[in-house]
């Protein structure tokens, strides 16, 4: 069962553990973006990055959580959105974060394509701690 935990600093949890829960937790980013003065394109932008973050934990790690919460940076405005998980760990992040890189046989454009998408892109990895990806999209 999903749940969503806003916080006092209005932050958000989404516990990512089967498509569905990703499902519901990018349709209530996507709302959240919205109400909270994102246009279509940058809505769009921010949940196409989340979606594919969450799928790397479906695919690597098998669950996870899904994090964002609103911030500010001097007359900027936006999302800080983090992925979470437990799982393995990217073993050469220099490499994976290279376009057509692959562990899995697929494009491999995802970490790099995010990483396009959005204004801030960070990734920490290691097989004791699992991956923690974090991005921030400013409002335009």
């Amino acid at each position: 069962m999903l749940r969503t935990t806003p916080a006092r600093d209005q932050s958000h949890v989404h516990r990512i553990k089967s498509e569905l829960d990703l499902s519901v937790a990018l349709a209530q980013l996507r709302k959240w973006s919205m109400v909270n003065g994102f246009d279509a394109p940058g809505a769009t932008r921010l949940v196409t990055a989340a979606s594919e973050i969450g799928r790397n934990i479906l695919k690597y790690a098998g669950k996870g959580e899904l994090r964002y919460r609103p911030v500010a940076e001097g007359r900027k405005t936006g999302v800080e959105v983090a992925a979470v998980d437990q799982g393995p760990g990217i073993a050469d992040i220099e490499l994976a974060m290279q376009d057509r890189s692959s562990s899995s046989g697929t494009l491999g454009l995802g970490l790099p394509g995010v990483k396009r998408l959005v204004d801030r892109f960070d990734i920490n990895s290691s097989p004791e701690s699992g991956t923690h990806v974090t991005f921030r999209l400013w409002k335009r």
